[in-house]
């Protein structure tokens, strides 16, 4: 538990909350009170790299700019992480990610976050610290699907025309060899409810798993049986090896990675750059309705 591991040397805790309509709403929370010894990282600031209008609206860090920025907050090799939010884990999952793509393995995500802390009566502090800094040495992972490569796998009748609304269908045909999987809410992926990115709709042959799923009633993930037998849903039949996951912005679709983590079904990988980046360019065509049988 980590409320007896406060001051624990050797652990890092990083407060991740942010609203992605409201972008300095995090940092004001975490001045009116966060977990004591906890550091705060913003999301667009932090965790994300430079926006060129082509790359989403969350590129993945530079992993040396990233590495640099984890060490000046005191995360070395050695350090034992964990990240909390206040939205179920949808943001703190961006950063236990990003971790384990440079190779560090040794991160968690507090379940149930800020909310269930509270709930069970534990203090808030306003003070911050500042952390000796450390080194964090880092290994990347191949963990990471370009656009190019959807392109590549897009079903055949998805057709190459803008402007075009597409039937959603299977991946499949030759050379396909995974499943795109989407977190994003069911009205955001059918299209009806797009309030963020410019376009509505999704990747033909995407299924949807919005990350919500993954969570109890109470905020907190299910448990992994839970989440074994919702995911093997999603998956029909296939392993979640033969999956990528994406959602607006390559946020939320780490929470979908870290609910197949938890259900013991490892393997997947991220489109990062996912929606906002698919629907910066014209080309790219664009499903809507509902999921492919």
């Amino acid at each position: 538990m980590l409320a007896t591991r406060l001051g624990t040397p050797g652990w890092a805790i990083v407060d991740c909350r942010h609203e992605l309509m409201r972008p300095q709403a995090g940092r004001t929370a975490f001045a009116e009170g966060h977990i004591p010894g906890a550091v705060f990282l913003h999301m667009d600031d932090d965790l994300s790299g430079p926006r060129t209008g082509h790359n989403g609206r969350h590129p993945l860090p530079q992993p040396e700019v990233l590495a640099h920025r984890l060490g000046a907050i005191g995360i070395d090799s050695t350090s034992q992480v964990i990240v909390y939010d206040a939205q179920g884990g949808m943001m703190a999952a961006r950063l236990w990610w990003l971790l384990r793509w440079l190779g560090h393995d040794a991160v968690a995500v507090l379940d149930g976050g800020l909310p269930h802390w509270q709930a069970r009566g534990f203090a808030l502090t306003g003070e911050t610290n500042a952390p000796d800094s450390g080194l964090l040495e880092w290994r990347l992972r191949d963990w990471v699907v370009d656009t190019a490569a959807i392109e590549a796998h897009l079903p055949a009748s998805a057709g190459t025309a803008s402007g075009r609304a597409f039937e959603a269908s299977a991946m499949r045909g030759a050379g396909a060899d995974f499943i795109l999987i989407d977190a994003r809410a069911n009205d955001r992926y059918r299209g009806e409810n797009e309030t963020i990115d410019p376009l509505a709709g999704h990747v033909p042959g995407a299924r949807n798993h919005p990350f919500s799923t993954n969570l109890a009633a109470n905020g907190c993930f299910r448990s992994a049986e839970e989440l074994r037998s919702l995911w093997q849903a999603t998956l029909s039949g296939r392993g979640a090896g033969d999956t990528v996951q994406m959602c607006g912005s390559g946020v939320s679709a780490c929470h979908n990675l870290l609910a197949l983590e938890v259900a013991g079904l490892p393997g997947s990988r991220l489109y990062a750059g996912s929606w906002s980046e698919w629907c910066s360019a014209t080309h790219r065509p664009i499903a809507q309705g509902a999921e492919p049988a």
